[in-house]
């Protein structure tokens, strides 16, 4: 035996020994076994190496700088954004709505905040003062029962359709209608749909999370209605809470259908909706064709506009409000100043007409972007002028916060469709059932019948 070994096991047995009770013994480091030393680089190497990492992190600095530059500029450049909006110096209008002295009971105004569901806000504050109106309760209304039910609905027609329906926000007056139908409704205070510590409506985050849910069953080709409703329902109720499935009012209680029918006195049926469009056959019902009618509701009732702004002249003036939408996005229309007119440099007053109006939803100039609640009428000169009751955040830019002040041209050519009681529109109803009786019979007779 190589007497250096020797020494060397001698000396491991000796430890092994004397310290027994020490932790593990170290191998030793011999000759031919393995070992760890410090890894040596190549000095030119790492030169080139350090240089790169120097350029990489300047680059980087540089980059940062442009981006931050960048988002500054964006940033002032929106902070010093302007609008085109109509010099209102020589304007005669209302300043308030006490000015209105024909106007309808109604609830004070509620925002809808990061929402897009101005429809259900507008319609149900229609339905309000439709309670109001037939049976002189003041009830308040839940807005997000409507929403939340809504949003399963528009998840079964996306379900139903293999992932062909869109599935946002937005909705129609006549959505509210067949939500009312099938799950009835609830006041405020037995739903109001909101669990975050503010109380503010946030819907955008979660709608993003049920579409991202909704893309990923349809890139899967998975269709389970029942689990697919049920992960939804989980993922609304961490935001809005969960719909109650019975209410108590005034000591008894009803299922929301019920309470729609007994206490609230409503029959969705009473209610009929008006467009105005070259795009359909005048005078009879077809489909209002926008994106937020995802349901394809072809009871809409087509007249021309002159009967279509009468109607709802008429109606004001009779004492109804009107639930009605369109668009909000002329350099008329001012929320500072509160009101909503065609400003001379865009269409002179007398060219407002079928035309003018039909060659701006063909362009999607007017598009369907807004849901609003008619309540009040006034005079001023020649122009009709009308309150409005507003839950989108532009109405609240200055006081009195919720209100706008439509003028009759604005409404003529930038509002798209409205509804209302039948009670009130019997003669155009009349009107439109006996085109529809002459069409058939000319119809029949070319037909040789």
């Amino acid at each position: 035996m190589n007497s250096k070994y020797a020494v060397a096991v001698l000396a491991v047995a000796a430890t092994l020994v004397i310290g027994s009770r020490a932790a593990d013994p170290v191998p030793p480091s011999l000759p031919g076994h393995a070992v760890y030393r410090q890894h040596v680089e190549d000095p030119v190497l790492k030169k080139l190496e350090d240089e790169d990492t120097k350029k990489a992190e300047a680059a980087e600095k540089a980059t940062s700088k442009i981006v931050d530059a960048m988002k500054a500029k964006k940033k002032k450049e929106k902070e010093e954004k302007k609008d085109l909006r109509i010099n209102l110096k020589d304007l005669v209008r209302p300043h308030a709505p006490t000015d209105f002295k024909l106007q309808e009971w109604h609830f004070p105004p509620v925002p809808q905040y990061l929402t897009g569901t101005c429809w259900a806000f507008s319609t149900t504050s229609f339905f309000e003062s439709e309670v109001k109106r037939i049976t002189g309760q003041e009830i308040k209304l839940s807005e997000m029962w409507t929403v939340y039910h809504e949003y399963l609905e528009k998840a079964i027609g996306y379900i139903e359709s293999r992932g062909n329906t869109p599935f946002s926000q937005g909705s129609e007056s006549e959505g509210l209608t067949a939500i009312w139908k099938k799950y009835g409704v609830v006041p405020e205070e037995a739903y109001r749909g909101v669990l975050s510590k503010e109380g503010l409506y946030d819907h955008d985050p979660m709608v993003e999370e049920m579409r991202a849910y909704l893309h990923y069953c349809k890139a899967h080709n998975y269709w389970n209605e029942e689990q697919i409703l049920g992960t939804l329902k989980l993922i609304m109720n961490r935001t809005m809470g969960a719909p109650p499935e019975m209410v108590t009012w005034k000591g008894e209680q009803y299922t929301p259908k019920r309470f729609l029918k007994e206490v609230l006195k409503l029959n969705m049926d009473d209610y009929v909706s008006f467009v105005s469009t070259e795009s359909m056959p005048w005078w009879r019902q077809g489909e209002y064709k926008v994106e937020d009618n995802w349901r394809h509701i072809s009871t809409y009732y087509n007249v021309p506009l002159d009967a279509w702004y009468n109607a709802l002249l008429k109606a004001v003036k009779a004492g109804s409000s009107i639930a009605i939408g369109g668009d909000v996005s002329e350099p008329g229309y001012d929320g500072l100043n509160k009101v909503a007119v065609v400003a001379k440099f865009d269409l002179p007053q007398n060219s407002i007409d079928q035309d003018s109006r039909e060659i701006r939803i063909y362009e999607d100039a007017t598009t369907d972007d807004h849901g609003i609640h008619l309540v009040g009428w006034k005079r001023i000169g020649d122009h009709d002028w009308f309150l409005i009751k507003d839950s989108a955040r532009a109405s609240r830019k200055a006081a009195p916060k919720g209100y706008m002040f439509y003028r009759d041209d604005y409404v003529k050519l930038k509002m798209l469709s409205y509804m209302v009681h039948k009670d009130f529109v019997k003669e155009l109803l009349e009107r439109c059932a006996k085109e529809e009786a002459a069409s058939k019979t000319v119809a029949k007779e070319a037909a040789g019948g």
